[in-house]
């Protein structure tokens, strides 16, 4: 199996499988395929691990595409954003935000990460509803925005705002802290709390939360206006036009990448 990854803004990853190969995705990702694909769609071990996924901010659904000889199929996240390609070996785990998971080998396995510290788990709210990803093979996980790649030494501590938590390796000990300062509380925007994540270990930060962005849009909508829905549809497509065309930087260069595993 190989796979390239292609884009700059609106990234797709292309994977080459030889007969027999296997990958799987959650629903609606799947953007292209040739005829040695064959598609299966199941709830991947029962009603219940249907559910669980759901509860994780996934599909309850999975589908599985399988080669019969040389295949070929091409999977892309909704958002602008950035894919990545770790390889885990038999053992290794991610922890990742709920949103990030995009595709895998059939080996990967996709569970949710419950959350050690009581706190963490009941006052982070979505943002800190987290999916583990445990190898042996590849798994692409899709970070909203720009990445950022931050290792931690052991006991250094990075406080993040929820929504810019990408995935971290196991190693990195995640918790949530209370925003200090009365003034911060009231007036400072980033809410009650902040993920917390002390190293060692390394993480990878995404620079555009999907919440952010639709806030900034949601700002633009004349709520409760139906007279004026098509103004409402041309500004948000202004709004997302003005967004993706900042993230582009104006470049004429489509990056790629491509890679055997």
């Amino acid at each position: 199996m190989n796979f390239t990854i292609e884009g700059n803004v609106m990234q797709t990853v292309a994977i080459d499988l030889a007969a027999g190969e296997s990958v799987y995705s959650q629903t609606s990702t799947m953007c292209w395929m040739n005829d040695a694909i064959e598609m299966d769609t199941h709830t991947g071990g029962g009603f219940f691990a249907g559910l669980k996924r759901t509860f994780m901010g996934g599909s309850f659904f999975v589908t599985h595409f399988t080669s019969r000889g040389q295949g070929h199929v091409a999977f892309a996240p909704r958002f602008p954003g950035t894919i990545i390609a770790p390889r885990l070996a038999a053992g290794e785990s991610l922890i990742c935000r709920k949103e990030t998971f995009l595709c895998a080998e059939a080996s990967i396995q996709l569970s949710l990460a419950f959350q050690k510290k009581f706190g963490a788990g009941f006052f982070g709210g979505d943002g800190f509803i987290l999916q583990k990803v445990s190898g042996p093979g590849v798994v692409w996980l899709d970070l909203s925005g720009e990445l950022i790649e931050k290792d931690l030494a052991a006991g250094e501590v990075l406080k993040v705002h929820a929504g810019h938590v990408g995935c971290f390796t196991p190693s990195v000990d995640f918790d949530i802290s209370l925003v200090r300062g009365f003034k911060n509380l009231l007036f400072g925007g980033e809410g009650m709390f902040l993920a917390t994540l002390k190293g060692p270990g390394k993480v990878w930060l995404q620079s555009m939360p999907i919440m952010n962005l639709a806030e900034e849009i949601a700002r633009y909508l004349p709520f409760g206006r139906s007279d004026q829905s098509s103004a409402g549809a041309g500004i948000a497509g202004a709004v997302l036009g003005s967004v993706f065309g900042a993230m582009s930087g104006g470049s004429q260069n489509n990056g790629s990448s491509s890679t055997d595993v």
